[in-house]
């Protein structure tokens, strides 16, 4: 991910960072006039997640903006403002919300009354590649003391937390009014007038830590790649203890109690080499989770890896291959079935939660090889973050002891037919 600063019309001045994988990839907030009222207008909002494979999770988005003037959110549909603030100006019906900078939540999807269409998905957003009917969500607002149409103005300072920090919204710009199909496709009608804003995302502006590391192992070696160690922070060191969580601490429900590891990241992604065939060789990708107080529901990982260019086949997970910008390595993006390991389970005392599948990757005779670590992933991800990677220095050697030096064809073909023979 490269990160520089940008500067445009409707940009402020700030750090934004750019993803080959992903490089169309945010999230964009429409407001549509649907309709005028005799002191304001009725308008949808609606947030769709653009980015490929980073989703929002729980416990879902909030949304914000700064009305221009005195505007008021007389009602709601499909949404709720957090606070009503003071409306003791108003003797006869006291709107849902006066406040200058409201924050918006959804509702959940059990909500039965004071629903509007496309709405109460319980704050969540899938991810474009994985379930683009889930990627967005909708509520309908009621505006009054507006002063009438011609004193409309569009909010400003649109903030969007979803759930945490790193998204970074642009200003509120006006353009083509929306227009939509009905009646089978036979007529297409126009909202009145359409604002957007475009919010991207950067871990650096989320200052967040690691919260993922990679391990590696392959059949040839009995050497495993652990995470880096302190991938995602590191515990206090204390030669008298035994453990550095306390036992009384599992009855609880902390979502940053984390397993006690050398790496203390919630969530690690092992990649083991598991078979070499003659046409065809055959991966085992396991996603484990150190959380004692968190599930992750619909997770994904995605893998950047050559390999990738020649059809594979997932035999535990859903997979799509996306496609990357200024780079030559494919990415794979993974996630669960759904009823089956959508749900990747939070630790307990006795084992990690755990999701696992194993991948067969036809050869391309061109690029295939097993040296200098190619049969590794260049990058992962899970759920959109970066994972600690360890050194290429550290990757699992092949048996000749160096991964640099050319081995002899006929002996290395011998002990890959053998070692192969032993694994089935």
């Amino acid at each position: 991910m490269t990160c520089f600063k940008r500067e445009a019309a409707f940009w402020p001045m700030r750090l934004d960072c750019y993803d080959p994988l992903d490089p169309n990839g945010n999230i964009t907030v429409t407001f549509d006039i649907l309709r005028w009222t005799d002191d304001g207008y009725v308008a949808r909002v609606t947030i769709q997640n653009y980015f490929l494979y980073r989703h929002v999770d729980k416990p879902g988005w909030k949304l914000g903006w700064t009305w221009a003037r005195n505007e008021v959110i007389l009602s709601m549909s499909g949404a709720v403002a957090t606070q009503q603030g003071n409306c003791s100006s108003f003797k006869v019906q006291k709107p849902h919300s006066c406040e200058k900078d409201p924050i918006i939540i959804d509702l959940p999807e059990s909500m039965q009354q004071n629903r509007s269409e496309d709405c109460c998905r319980d704050g969540l957003l899938s991810a474009w590649s994985i379930n683009p009917f889930k990627s967005f969500s909708s509520f309908e607002v009621t505006i009054g003391n507006v002063g009438g149409t011609s004193s409309v103005s569009k909010p400003s300072n649109l903030s969007l937390r979803s759930p945490g920090p790193g998204y970074t919204c642009g200003l509120i710009a006006d353009t083509d009014p929306t227009v939509s199909s009905v009646i089978g496709g036979r007529r297409e009608e126009q909202v009145y007038r359409t604002w957007k804003s475009t919010c991207t995302y950067s871990s650096y502006v989320a200052n967040k830590t690691p919260v993922c590391c990679a391990s590696l192992s392959t059949f040839y070696t009995p050497t495993i790649t652990a995470c880096p160690r302190c991938s995602c922070g590191c515990r206090l060191a204390d030669s008298n203890a035994t453990s550095c969580i306390r036992e009384d601490s599992l009855s609880g429900s902390d979502p940053d109690l984390v397993h006690c590891t050398d790496h203390m990241c919630p969530l690690s992604v092992h990649w083991h080499v598991k078979n070499n065939y003659k046409t065809h060789w055959r991966v085992k990708l396991t996603i484990s989770n150190y959380n004692y107080g968190k599930n992750y529901r619909d997770w994904n990982v995605l893998v950047q890896h050559p390999a990738f260019s020649q059809p594979a086949t997932t035999y535990s997970f859903n997979s799509t291959v996306l496609p990357t910008v200024g780079t030559s390595d494919d990415a794979a993006l993974f996630w669960g079935l759904e009823y089956y390991n959508d749900a990747l389970l939070q630790a307990d005392e006795k084992q990690l939660g755990s999701v696992t599948t194993e991948i067969l990757m036809r050869k391309d005779e061109d690029s295939f090889t097993l040296r200098n670590g190619w049969g590794f992933p260049r990058r992962i991800y899970v759920n959109g973050e970066n994972c600690e990677m360890p050194l290429p220095d550290d990757y699992p050697k092949l048996p000749n002891g160096s991964s640099s030096k050319e081995p002899s064809s006929h002996h290395f073909l011998l002990f890959l037919v053998h070692l192969t023979f032993i694994t089935l």
